[in-house]
């Protein structure tokens, strides 16, 4: 289960993830299954994972899972327990299913979820998605100025603290309005520098929390500023 905030490529590792493992990947949309009559979202949740369950070996995918799962620990108070009823359905099947089903799930904001739903058994592990380091920008770089039929050699504007979604928006921006990538970046705020704040507090929870995804172990905070030469005032 990899946590982090928004344009990161989370969702797009999820989603390849199927297609390097050669399996198909299934997606389940919380959201679509809740229904009006009493039991019926239940029914519809157990029923869509005997789905995946028939499917396997398969990928079973949930996006943003944590708002799918918003109010669970209230749902008694808001919506006579459906919502937690639903989250009892999934938190069972993760515990018990034997099937080949490699669930998973995407979030945000993983300090939302009940700690219950990650625990060991449940996930093998909750990874933590940083910002792209330099050879994975070089990289998404290539995609899509290959994608968007754009000059490779072209230079590029300067992508410190951007993430893999506002290279893709520079990119197809470039190529919308028919100028360079540096011109385009001019209508790129990165989303490091919108939710500063926010993306600082999700680094300090993740940190001794989640496993790092780009390399073995556990993710430290330490990681974003190792190399960085520190300059020590000593008050005299």
């Amino acid at each position: 289960m990899p946590p982090r905030t928004s344009g990161y490529g989370k969702s797009q590792f999820a989603k390849a993830l199927g297609n390097e493992t050669g399996r198909p990947t299934v997606v389940l949309d919380v959201g679509t299954l809740l229904g009006s009559l009493v039991g019926q979202s239940e029914s519809n949740v157990r029923a869509a994972l005997k789905l995946a369950d028939a499917m396997a070996p398969c990928v079973l995918f949930c996006d943003e899972i944590e708002k799918a799962l918003a109010g669970a620990t209230s749902s008694g108070q808001t919506d006579s327990g459906v919502t937690a009823r639903v989250f009892g359905s999934l938190l069972t099947w993760l515990n018990d299913h034997e099937s080949d089903v490699f669930f998973v799930g995407t979030c945000n904001d993983a300090s939302k979820l009940p700690p219950e739903f990650a625990r060991a058994e449940r996930f093998d592990g909750v990874f933590f998605v940083n910002l792209p380091g330099r050879d994975q920008k070089d990289a998404i770089w290539a995609i899509y100025t290959r994608h968007y039929g754009l000059d490779a050699k072209q230079g590029r504007p300067d992508d410190a603290n951007w993430t893999g979604a506002e290279i893709k928006s520079c990119c197809r921006l470039a190529s919308l309005l028919d100028v360079p990538l540096i011109q385009a970046a001019q209508n790129v705020v990165p989303v490091a520098v919108t939710a500063g704040d926010k993306i600082e507090g999700l680094r300090q929870w993740a940190s001794g929390r989640c496993l790092s995804a780009d390399r073995v172990g556990v993710y430290s905070r330490t990681e974003g500023v190792r190399g960085r030469a520190r300059r020590v005032v000593r008050a005299e």
